[in-house]
């Protein structure tokens, strides 16, 4: 551990960790002064040993099966299901993507459900009239005599109205009770539909499994689009996951700095574009979240930006001291990024490790070890076990 860690005042020992996520008790409120730790540099102390399994052209994100094996999707539109040992198996019935720039196959989730029915779900951005859309969509993952396919493919949500750049979001969460599915729209690079309520982009939406709307989402009566939003003002959000305590976190891009780490909580508005902690690529300033108190403010942010894509928390057992913490891969950062919790649930980052590459995603597998995937063409698989003592 290396001196930078004084800066968190609320998190005075690693040895601590394993503590501050209580599951099961309450909510706390947050610390009122959010905490920026983009200054913060890498450990030079990895407590971690990594081992590269497989390569894949632009991998975006993986997620493992019930029985061990992952699934991996590519930018570029290809899906493939790996073993431990790397052994790869492309999956066939992946749908056309408008693969570009930010966009393509994007997130993988098995359902809940998984061990009993093969249901997967995906995103990607897909070709349409007026410009490219982002679409949700479950399948069932058929594998027979050494080959795979996605079966009954079905699109269960799309971006309304089609149209926009990079920035898509597309990242899936399931309810800890596993009867709804959390998934968010980034801004599309057209930020002023962040505050409409009646677009898509930049919310974070809650519906039910087969895409239908939940009748007790806060604004189910309304119909369209504010019958599906959870939350708004959301930038580029690509990181979404519930922490063992039940609690939603979500983290996204900011401009020229800004990166956020927000407690997602029904109804809120997160403040994009109206607010941030970053500036515009211009460099014209942005109103900080400090000016305007009825937006959400993260507790903890980036400046200069992390570029962060993908979350975990850890409740492995490989790695004992980071259980309760939250894993971010890190692109600008070319890092791992871990953040812990103060007793009041305040988060900071508390390590940050080089990897010496563009970090797109992050998973834990069944025996607690925790695997990478590198944005790169090729970028590879990487497993990181503790480093021999």
């Amino acid at each position: 551990m290396n001196g930078r860690k004084t800066t968190a005042s609320l998190l005075v020992a690693a040895t601590a960790l394993t503590a501050v996520l209580v599951i099961g008790a309450p909510p706390r409120a947050l610390a009122a002064d959010p905490i920026n730790a983009g200054e913060r540099q890498p450990d030079d102390d990895k407590p971690f040993s990594a081992h590269k399994v497989a390569a894949f052209d632009t991998p975006w994100a993986l997620a493992f099966l019930p029985d061990g094996r992952m699934l991996v999707t590519e930018k570029p539109g290809q899906m493939f299901v790996v073993t431990e040992a790397g052994k790869k198996t492309e999956i066939a019935g992946v749908p056309k993507v408008a693969a570009s720039g930010q966009n393509g196959l994007l997130d993988v989730a098995p359902a809940p459900s998984f061990a009993e029915d093969h249901i997967v779900y995906i995103t990607y951005v897909a070709p349409a009239d007026g410009g490219s859309v982002l679409e949700l969509a479950r399948a069932t993952l058929a594998e027979t005599e050494g080959k795979a396919e996605l079966s009954d493919l079905e699109v269960i949500w799309r971006q309304t109205p089609p149209g926009g750049g990079g920035q898509p979001g597309g990242i899936i969460a399931f309810s800890p009770d596993s009867k709804h599915l959390f998934l968010t729209s980034g801004d599309r690079m057209r930020p002023q539909k962040a505050q409409d309520p009646d677009q898509t982009p930049g919310k974070i939406l809650r519906l039910n499994l087969d895409g239908s709307v939940p009748d007790d989402n806060p604004d189910a009566a309304k119909g369209g689009v504010p019958a599906m939003s959870w939350t708004t003002g959301h930038r580029n959000p690509y990181g979404l996951a519930f922490a063992p305590d039940g609690r939603l976190w979500e983290h996204e891009m900011g401009p020229r700095g800004g990166d956020e780490f927000n407690l997602i909580e029904q109804s809120k508005n997160y403040g994009w574009p109206e607010v941030s902690n970053g500036i515009n690529y211009n460099g014209s300033p942005i109103p900080d979240h400090a000016t305007r108190p009825e937006f959400a403010a993260p507790p903890l942010y980036w400046t200069p930006v992390i570029a962060p894509a993908g979350l975990v928390f850890y409740e492995g057992d490989l790695f004992p001291d980071w259980k309760g913490t939250a894993l971010i891969g890190g692109l600008a950062s070319t890092a791992l990024v871990q953040v812990g919790f103060a007793a009041d649930g305040q988060p900071d980052e508390i390590d940050r490790f080089d990897m010496g590459a563009r970090i797109r995603d992050v998973a834990v597998g069944p025996d607690g070890a925790v695997w990478l995937i590198e944005d790169d063409s090729p970028g590879a698989l990487l497993k990181l076990t503790p480093k021999a003592k």
